[in-house]
């Protein structure tokens, strides 16, 4: 579960810039000074109710009043993969005999988006919904009046949301109407960043097999010329891995919208600017990233980029890292867990290590995505609900830091103890969630499984330390994390900048495996200007002109001058 989390996690704090933007669905891919309560005064927040000025002291929560009133709530999960169910662990049952609220979740059978749809024409939304925070038709239901406000919900039924609301991440999501109705999970403000210096990491990695890469003298590959020599003499010196060819590189799947590796990972190594003077930048026109295309390219020309990398699923690439076939790999760490702990058990010295990877002529530290203001998903109340009162009190419950505790830690002296007035997970409980997750899952439910609200900024000081093999992979990221919620850039699908978008990106994908395949410079050269001629004949410039219009607005919202 937590390894699916992390990974749509990923996707959506791709590049908002590069063609990688629209792969992530209508959401493009992430510095503010400001505290939390100053960044929460630069907008005109729904969280700033008068609710808000009228709590003060010890205020009753909704849940507790009502633990005796039971009643069941329906929640949608828009993910088809969702396999979690409610009752019969240790947190969901403590959980519903603390609120008194049962859970019905509802999982679409088949695709997410026809499911939702449906549901919408047929005004059949359940009580609670949890969708992901670029998701086009939350607007649709927000302008039907289908959706409750939480802030006009916390005013009627519950003061003590007002306690527990997260004034940044409120501000981020209130609409020109003054209200907020959505609550994100895994959001993190640019505050919580700089308040919180080295406590994130980011999915986005450069991994090499430690054994083969120590093999050829642990080279330096972030220089084009070191890039290439290592892949050679990798190549070279591994031909086959236990009678398999090597794959001297790995990359994301090749989609219908191009390929994360080769655009926002590769962007974000080579620390290209997402924005220049103010005005949204065209990262995919960059020298220096086009230069590194050209990379690739040359090793493509001379047989170094295998056909594999063009075809295989996740699935089969999941089997090839356990395999420890690839060389290196432009990948994202978190996807590679389960591999990784296979080749680990199999032979320590196999394992992927994280390390500098491609950077531009200038040698600057790359800008890698991480945790973003926009979060993952966004969790709202449909007014099909009958128990609106008891959906808020919910989710105020589940916001607190006592339902964080909860939903991270578990039950006090079950899965944890207090030590010394700190949370301290019991090792046999780590080393259950390590060992066998299904298991820990089933039994106790936490860390997460239930992770539709998560706040893990809050959950910082009890996430265990991860331990070998994941620990380098996700220590490595730590300086290079980067704040880049005000590139987070939404396109209504029903507007001309989405449809052009859709356009380019569709074009885009067939043109990227061209590039690195043309056998000659000149080739590319002439492949990716006809790409930029169509691009422009498509109206791009419209594209960029909104990301413009739409940063200024998030600086606005964040308080960035």
């Amino acid at each position: 579960m937590k390894g699916r989390m992390k990974k749509v996690l990923a996707l959506l704090l791709c590049s908002a810039i590069g063609l990688s933007v629209s792969a992530c669905g209508a959401t493009s891919n992430d510095p503010a000074n400001e505290s939390v309560s100053d960044a929460g005064q630069s907008v005109d927040s729904g969280a700033e109710s008068t609710a808000a000025a009228e709590v003060s002291g010890d205020v009753v929560p909704g849940w507790q009043k009502h633990a005796d009133e039971k009643v069941t709530l329906s929640w949608y999960i828009n993910y088809s993969w969702f396999p979690a169910t409610w009752g019969g662990n240790l947190v969901s049952d403590t959980v519903t005999e603390l609120t008194g609220v049962d859970i019905e979740f509802v999982v679409p059978a088949g695709n997410e988006s026809e499911k939702l749809n449906s549901m919408i024409a047929s005004d059949t939304l359940p009580d609670i919904l949890t969708i992901g925070a670029g998701t086009s038709q939350i607007e649709d239901m927000i302008e039907a009046g289908m959706i409750y406000a939480l802030n006009e919900l916390a005013d009627e039924y519950d003061a003590y949301f007002w306690t527990v609301v997260n004034e940044e991440r409120a501000g981020w999501y209130t609409k020109e109407d003054g209200n907020f109705y959505g609550y994100p999970n895994i959001s993190t403000s640019p505050s919580d960043i700089e308040a919180n210096e080295g406590a994130f990491i980011s999915t986005q990695t450069f991994l090499v097999r430690k054994d083969m890469y120590e093999a050829i003298g642990s080279p330096d590959m972030t220089t084009p010329e070191g890039f290439i020599k290592a892949i050679k003499d990798a190549a070279e010196m591994f031909p086959e891995v236990n009678g398999r060819p090597i794959i001297p590189f790995g990359t994301h799947e090749f989609t219908s919208t191009g390929n994360y590796a080769f655009e926002s990972y590769l962007q974000n190594f080579l620390a290209i600017p997402y924005e220049q003077d103010g005005v949204a930048y065209d990262r995919l026109t960059d020298p220096e990233y086009v230069e590194w295309l050209k990379v690739f390219r040359s090793l493509g020309a001379e047989g170094y980029l295998s056909d594999d990398i063009f075809i295989d699923t996740r699935t089969q690439m999941d089997e090839k890292i356990a395999q420890g076939r690839y060389f290196c790999m432009l990948y994202q760490r978190s996807d590679i867990t389960d591999p990784q702990k296979a080749l680990y058990a199999n032979d320590p010295d196999s394992i992927y290590l994280a390390i500098d990877g491609p950077k531009n002529s200038a040698g600057d530290d790359p800008t890698l995505s991480g945790p973003s203001i926009t979060g993952w998903t966004l969790t709202m109340i449909s007014k099909n609900c009958e128990h609106p009162d008891r959906a808020i009190e919910l989710l105020s419950y589940l916001m607190s830091e006592e339902g964080q505790l909860m939903m991270y830690m578990g039950v006090e002296g079950v899965t944890y103890d207090m030590v010394d007035s700190e949370a301290v997970m019991k090792e046999e409980i780590i080393d259950l969630a390590n060992n066998d997750n299904a298991a820990y899952t089933t039994e106790y439910g936490g860390m997460n499984t239930y992770w539709m609200m998560a706040d893990t900024v809050m959950q910082i000081p009890w996430v265990p330390a991860t331990v070998a093999p994941m620990d380098q992979v996700e220590d490595w990221t730590r300086p290079y994390v980067s704040s880049m919620a005000q590139y987070n850039y939404i396109l209504p699908s029903d507007s001309d900048e989405a449809n052009i978008l859709l356009k380019v990106n569709n074009e885009w994908s067939s043109t990227l495996p061209k590039l690195l395949l043309a056998s000659t410079e000149e080739e590319f050269d002439e492949l990716f200007n006809k790409f930029l001629d169509k691009r422009e004949a498509y109206g791009y410039d419209k594209v960029l002109e909104e990301y413009t219009r739409q940063l200024k607005e998030n600086k606005r919202k964040l308080g960035i001058e």
